[in-house]
C-alpha cells in the first residue's frame, strides 16, 4: 500500500494534519514548565475522568503528549522532536512506524502508552530480551511513574505471583516469548487464582516489531511436557548419518533448508538397520534419519547454537543471541545433543501451542516500531491489517552507502576486510564489523590478531553478551573496532566519540574494586591525571571514614544503574559517590566531544558488512548503526562467491564472468548491477520465508478458532462457581449424540442398544424398559432419557452432599478441566500428524488447506464429544468417585 510518508524519509517535513496537533501538543508543553509537580500529576485524574465521560482518546490525546513531554524534559533531561511526537501519534494509531536507528524510538513509546493507560485496561510494551524491558522499564517508567500511573516489569525468572502483579499495573513491560507463554499458561491453570495476566487484551507497542512479528513468527511458542521414549534411535540415527554419502545416499536443498534420502540411501539404510521399511507406520526411522542429516549437514556449532554446560543452546539467526530453555522440536534438537554426544533429553508431546501471528491479533489495538520494517509493509498488512507508516528523520541522513565488494574466494574477502580494518584503525575512525553468526566472528577476530589489532568481540558467546551494552556504549571511541554478529535490537546508541556515562561508571567502579582490595589508587586510570584527582576526592573521604563506611560494590553498582534508590543519610557514602560520578560524568564529556569533532572531520562510524544476510533488513539495520542524527558515517559490504546467499542463488553465473574477464582472487568486483542482482536474490529469500509464515499463519488459523473456542470454555468452567448445569448439559448433549446416531430406525433391538450405551455412560438404571416406548417418537425417548438422568445426578449429588458437602462441585470442576486438557493435547498431536500428512492431497487434485480444514474439523468435533462423554462418564460412575466416597 502506498504510503503518504514514505517520500518524505530524508526531510523533517511534516503532513499538515499532523503539523497542526504537533504544534498544539509543543504549546501546551511550554505553558505546562512553571507548573508543579501536584498539578502534573493531577492531570491524570482529570483525563481518566474525561475518558470515563466517553471523551475519546482522540480528543484527550494533545493534552496527554504535552504532559508527557514536559514530564520527558523534568525528568530526563531529554525535549522530544516533532517527529517523536509524530511518531508517537501513529503508534496510537494502530500502525507501525519505520524510525531510523537513533531517532529515539524507545522514549516514543511513553507517549501512546500513557495516553492508552487513561482507560484503566492495561497497556502492553513489547521488547526482544529481559535487559531491554527492564531498562526501558527502569528508565521510561519514570516518566510514567511522575504522572501517578504504576509501570509493571515481567522477567524471565519471576514468580507468578510477582508476573500477576505486574500484569495488574497500567503499563506492563515485557518480552514478547514471556508474554506469549504466560497466555499459554494461564489457559493451562486450573484454579483462576493462578491466572496472571488480565482478561482482555488491550493495547500492545511492540518495541523492533519486525524481529517479533517477521523473524520470530516462523515459529510457534509451543509448552511441552517430557515424554519417557528411547534415545537409542537418536544415537543409531546418528552413527548411520556419518555412514551416509552427500549426493549418493541424500540430496541436500539449501534453499528449502531440507534434505531428501535417494531410492540408493533408503535401500542402504533398511540393509543397516536390517528393518524391511523405514517408513513403517509402527516404527518409523525416516525421521530419525533426516533429523540426524539436518544435524550433520544444516545446523552447525557456533552458527545455529553453542555447547554451554554440556547443553545445546539455541543461537538466533537474527539477532545473534543466545535463547536458553528454548528446543527445535520433531526431534531435531535430540538429533543434534547425538551428534554433539551431549546427554540426549526425552522428546516432548505438545501441550498448548500458539503461533505469534494469532497471539498478537488477540489485542484490540496493535502498533509498533522498528528502523526497518517497510520492505515487508506487504506481510504485515495481509496478515496483521497493520500499515507501515515511515516517519522522516530529524536530521538529513547523510552516510555513504559505498557499492559492495564481491571477490572469488571467501579468504581473499576476510583479509580485505582485515585490510579495511587497518585502515581505519590507523586514521583513527571508529569501525563496527557485522558478522553473521558466531564462527565468523571468531575467525576475524584471529585475523586481526595477526595483524595486532585491538578490538572488541560481542556474540552469544556467554562472556561476551555480559558485555553486551558497555561494549556497543563505546564502538564509537577513536581507535576502536567492534565485531558484532547481527544488530537487531541492540537497545543501546553508538555515540561518536564515546559515552561519558559508560566511561564514568566504569572507572568509578573499577576504582572501589581496588580500593575494596587496599590496592593503590595510582592503578585506576593512570594515563589520565585529571580523573585521578577527582577520584583522589573519594579516596580521601574513604581514608578518614573508614571505621564508619562499609563500601560494597553491589550496592553501589546497583545505585549508579538506577536498579535502587539509597538515600543518603542511611548510606553516607552515597552523596560522595554520586558527586565523584556526575563529575566524571563531566570529565570524560569534554574528552569525547572533543574526540566527536574529530571523528566527524574523519568520516564518521564506518560500518562493514561481512555478508549479505537473507534479509534485507538485516543488512539496513546493520548500516543504520551510522549516520544518526545527522553524523556522517559509511557503510561497505564485503563479499565472496562462497557465501551463502551467492552461492545457493546464482553465484555460478558472476563466477563465470570472473573467468572470462580472467580477474584474479586479489581484485573484487563492484558493480550496481551486481548490487541489484542480489537485492533480487535477497527478495527472493524474503518471498520464500513470507509464503512459509503465510502456510503457517493460514494453517494455525484453523487451529486458532479451535483453541478460542476451548480456552473460551475452560475459561468460563474456571471462574464458576457452580458447574452442575454445564454437566447437565453435558449428559443431555450425550443423549442426543446416542440417539440421533440411532433415530433412523427405532424398534426393540435399537432401543436396547440405546439402553445400554446410556446406562453405562450415565449410570442410569439398567431396567428402564424403552421397548415399550418404541411406539413414541424420538422428542419422546429424548425427554424422558433427559428426566431420568437428572433424577440419578440429583441422586448422586445429595448422597455426596451428605458425605462431604461441596464435593461434588470440586469433583466437576477437576474432572472438567482435566479431560478438557487431556483431549486438547491429543488432540494437537492429531493435528500436527495430520498437518504433516496432509501435502500428499495434492497428487490427488485436492487443495490440502481446504482438507486440512474438513479433516480438522471432524477431529474437533470428536474431541467435543470425547470430552462430553468422559466428563460425564468420569463424573456419574468413576471408580475414584467412590473411593472418595468410602474414604469420607
Amino acid at each position: 500500500m502506498f504510503n503518504f510518508l514514505s517520500i518524505q524519509n530524508h526531510t523533517t517535513r511534516i503532513p499538515k494534519k499532523y503539523q497542526q496537533k504537533i504544534n498544539e501538543i509543543n504549546k501546551l508543553s511550554d505553558s505546562m514548565q512553571n507548573w508543579s509537580h501536584s498539578d502534573l500529576k493531577q492531570q491524570t485524574e482529570i483525563l481518566k475522568n474525561s475518558f470515563q465521560k466517553n471523551q475519546s482518546l482522540n480528543l484527550l490525546l494533545p493534552m496527554a503528549y504535552a504532559l508527557v513531554k514536559e514530564t520527558c524534559r523534568r525528568i530526563l533531561g531529554l525535549t522530544l522532536f516533532d517527529v517523536q511526537i509524530l511518531c508517537g501519534i501513529i503508534l496510537h494509531e494502530g500502525k507501525i512506524a519505520e524510525m531510523k536507528t537513533g531517532e529515539g524510538k524507545t522514549i516514543v513509546a511513553a507517549l501512546p502508552a500513557y495516553l492508552n493507560a487513561l482507560t484503566q485496561k492495561g497497556v502492553h510494551i513489547v521488547t526482544v530480551n529481559d535487559y531491554l524491558a527492564k531498562r526501558d522499564a527502569e528508565w521510561i517508567g519514570k516518566i510514567h511513574k511522575y504522572l501517578g500511573l504504576n509501570v509493571g516489569l515481567i522477567q524471565q525468572k519471576m514468580l507468578a505471583s510477582e508476573r500477576q502483579k505486574n500484569y495488574m499495573h497500567d503499563i506492563t513491560y515485557v518480552t514478547n516469548s514471556e508474554l506469549g507463554f504466560d497466555y499459554l499458561r494461564d489457559n493451562m491453570a486450573i484454579d483462576s487464582k493462578d491466572i496472571v495476566q488480565k482478561k482482555s487484551f488491550n493495547f500492545c507497542i511492540i518495541d523492533e516489531v519486525d524481529s517479533i512479528l517477521i523473524d520470530e513468527a516462523r515459529t510457534p511458542l509451543i509448552i511441552s511436557g517430557s515424554t519417557q521414549n528411547s534415545v537409542d534411535k537418536y544415537k543409531q540415527a546418528n552413527e548411520l548419518s556419518l555412514i551416509l554419502d552427500k549426493n549418493v545416499h541424500y540430496e541436500i536443498d539449501e534453499k528449502a533448508k531440507n534434505i531428501t534420502l535417494t531410492d540408493k540411501g533408503i535401500i542402504f539404510c533398511e540393509r543397516f538397520l536390517k528393518i524391511d521399511n523405514i517408513y513403517q507406520v509402527n516404527d518409523p526411522w525416516a525421521q530419525y534419519l533426516l533429523n540426524a542429516l539436518k544435524a550433520k549437514e544444516l545446523f552447525l556449532e557456533n552458527q545455529n547454537y553453542i555447547i554451554k554446560n554440556n547443553e545445546i543452546i539455541i543461537v538466533d539467526e537474527f539477532t545473534g543471541r543466545i535463547m536458553p530453555g528454548r528446543r527445535w522440536s520433531d526431534g531435531l534438537h535430540q538429533a543434534i545433543e547425538a551428534k554433539e554426544k551431549v546427554k540426549i533429553q526425552n522428546e516432548n508431546q505438545t501441550l498448548a501451542s500458539i503461533t505469534y501471528q494469532n497471539f498478537f491479533l488477540l489485542y484490540q489495538k496493535l502498533s509498533g516500531m522498528t528502523g526497518t520494517a517497510n520492505t515487508e509493509a506487504k506481510e504485515f498488512e495481509k496478515i496483521y491489517e497493520l500499515q507501515v507508516v515511515i516517519i522522516p528523520t530529524n536530521q538529513k541522513c547523510i552516510r555513504k552507502d559505498l557499492p559492495d565488494l564481491v571477490y572469488k574466494k571467501e579468504y581473499n574477502k576476510w583479509i580485505a576486510i582485515a585490510n579495511e580494518c587497518y585502515d581505519m584503525y590507523q586514521i583513527g575512525r571508529p569501525t563496527l564489523i557485522g558478522t553473521t553468526n558466531v564462527e565468523k566472528s571468531e575467525l576475524l577476530a584471529k585475523i586481526l590478531d595477526q595483524y595486532k589489532l585491538p578490538y572488541n568481540l560481542l556474540n552469544a558467546r556467554p562472556e561476551n553478551v555480559e558485555r553486551e551494552s558497555e561494549i556497543i556504549a563505546q564502538a564509537g571511541r577513536p581507535k576502536t573496532l567492534t565485531i558484532a554478529t547481527n544488530m537487531a535490537g541492540r537497545g543501546t546508541d553508538i555515540l561518536l566519540g564515546g559515552n561519558a556515562k559508560y566511561s564514568a561508571k566504569e572507572t568509578l567502579l573499577t576504582y572501589i574494586a581496588q580500593y575494596s582490595n587496599n590496592k593503590s589508587i595510582n592503578v585506576v586510570q593512570n594515563n589520565q591525571n585529571q580523573s585521578l584527582t577527582i577520584l583522589s576526592q573519594l579516596n580521601n573521604y574513604l581514608d578518614k571514614n573508614k571505621s564508619q563506611i562499609k563500601l560494597d560494590l553491589n550496592i553501589i553498582k546497583k545505585y549508579l544503574e538506577k536498579d535502587i534508590e539509597i538515600k543518603p543519610s542511611k548510606n553516607i557514602e552515597i552523596s560522595i559517590v554520586q558527586e565523584v560520578y556526575e563529575q566524571l560524568i563531566n570529565y570524560y564529556g569534554v574528552i569525547f566531544a572533543q574526540d566527536k569533532q574529530n571523528i566527524i572531520a574523519l568520516g564518521g562510524l564506518h560500518v562493514i558488512g561481512t555478508e549479505r544476510h537473507e534479509s534485507r533488513r538485516i543488512d539496513n539495520q546493520l548500516r543504520g548503526r551510522a549516520g544518526r542524527q545527522g553524523d556522517p558515517g559509511s557503510s561497505r559490504f564485503f563479499l565472496s562467491l562462497e557465501d551463502n546467499l551467492l552461492r545457493i542463488f546464482g553465484g555460478e553465473k558472476i563466477l563465470n564472468l570472473m573467468e572470462t574477464l580472467n580477474i584474479n582472487d586479489d581484485t573484487p568486483i563492484e558493480s550496481p548491477i551486481l548490487n541489484r542482482s542480489l537485492n533480487n536474490a535477497q527478495q527472493k529469500v524474503e518471498i520464500y520465508y513470507y509464503d512459509i509464515r503465510k502456510q503457517l499463519f493460514e494453517y494455525d488459523e484453523v487451529l486458532n478458532n479451535q483453541r478460542q473456542a476451548i480456552y473460551a470454555e475452560r475459561n468460563r468452567i474456571l471462574h464458576s462457581n457452580y458447574i452442575r448445569d454445564c454437566i447437565i448439559e453435558y449428559g443431555e448433549n450425550t443423549i442426543d449424540e446416542i440417539l440421533t446416531f440411532y433415530c433412523k430406525n427405532i424398534n426393540a433391538t435399537t432401543l436396547k442398544i440405546i439402553e445400554n450405551k446410556i446406562g453405562t455412560l450415565l449410570n442410569i438404571p439398567e431396567d428402564l424398559s424403552l421397548e415399550y416406548l418404541h411406539t413414541y417418537d424420538i422428542i419422546q425417548i429424548k425427554l424422558f432419557l433427559y428426566e431420568q438422568f437428572r433424577i440419578t445426578y440429583d441422586l448422586r449429588e445429595a448422597y455426596l452432599e451428605q458425605l462431604k458437602p461441596g464435593l461434588i462441585r470440586q469433583l466437576e470442576k477437576y474432572y472438567l478441566l482435566q479431560q478438557i486438557d487431556k483431549a486438547w493435547q491429543e488432540h494437537l498431536d492429531k493435528m500436527t500428524g495430520l498437518r504433516d500428512s496432509i501435502g500428499w492431497r495434492s497428487y490427488g487434485q485436492q487443495d490440502p488447506l481446504i482438507e486440512y480444514k474438513n479433516e480438522a474439523f471432524s477431529l474437533f468435533i470428536n474431541m467435543i464429544i470425547y470430552i462430553r462423554e468422559t466428563v460425564v462418564y468420569l463424573i456419574m460412575r468413576s471408580r475414584l468417585v467412590l473411593t472418595v466416597e468410602n474414604k469420607t
